[in-house]
């Protein structure tokens, strides 16, 4: 990897983080999907980047929005949030010529004891996987406590969905999957310089999906509440930097 693309990556995930936390706070008190989407693009472009999602064919949008039993891909154009709601807020930026990923799940107002475990294992797993992400460890590594992680919680990862590479295309090689699957993926090797954006994706119950008819948005075939966490990560020969944290 070249210093301009850790530079660029580096500075881009801090822009990134920054935007996440802001729109975090502002979906509290901002209930329309759509209106949160405008805030993120007008954030992103404001920093002098460009909205990622925007660059994906079909796809018009700065975010994905997802709420309670949606998971993945949720058009931000109508609707509203109501106290209670598990949302999860997926946002990507581009900047000098390399893309970072980043995604939330938070609950707007209070919720129940079980929401906020729900929440908070995942969290937790997140930031256990990262730990793993060292020159050495392979896909499988990250893949097996993601999925250890969150089964012994008493909840599932979805098998439908991956993590990815990440850097000049939004989406590169190797696919991260959520569970130790045995695709070719699950042999490759992290070297220094790689760059991952590393997704926790699960659920309350069944780990089946099934897409709305908008041929976008992903949601649990049983309807129980789903989540994603989600930050980009840079190996190094010492130890892993995330991107999209400040």
């Amino acid at each position: 990897m070249s210093v301009d693309k850790i530079t660029a990556m580096k500075e881009g995930g801090q822009k990134l983080a920054v935007i996440k936390q802001f729109i975090g706070k502002y979906a509290q008190t901002e209930r329309s999907i759509a209106k949160i989407d405008a805030k993120v693009e007008s954030l992103i472009r404001s920093s002098g980047a460009k909205p990622s999602f925007q660059m994906v064919p079909g796809y018009r949008w700065s975010t994905c929005i997802n709420v309670n039993d949606s998971i993945v891909h949720g058009i931000p154009q109508n609707g509203f949030l109501s106290p209670g709601d598990l949302v999860t807020i997926d946002l990507g930026l581009y900047w000098q010529g390399y893309h970072l990923d980043s995604a939330v799940s938070l609950i707007v107002g209070s919720s129940t004891k079980a929401v906020k475990q729900f929440l908070s294992v995942g969290q937790a797993v997140l930031q256990n996987t990262i730990t793993q992400a060292t020159v050495g460890h392979t896909v499988r590594d990250l893949s097996h406590t993601m999925q250890v992680g969150i089964e012994k919680a008493g909840y599932n990862v979805v098998r439908q969905l991956t993590g990815h590479g990440v850097g000049r295309e939004l989406h590169e090689y190797p696919p991260i999957p959520c569970y130790v699957s045995k695709g070719p993926e699950m042999k490759v090797r992290l070297s220094p310089g790689m760059t991952i954006a590393i997704e926790v994706m699960y659920t309350m119950g069944d780990w089946q999906l099934t897409t709305d008819p908008d041929g976008w948005t992903m949601r649990t075939k049983d309807g129980t509440l789903s989540a994603v966490v989600e930050e980009s990560v840079l190996i190094t020969a010492a130890k892993p930097i995330v991107l999209t944290a400040l």
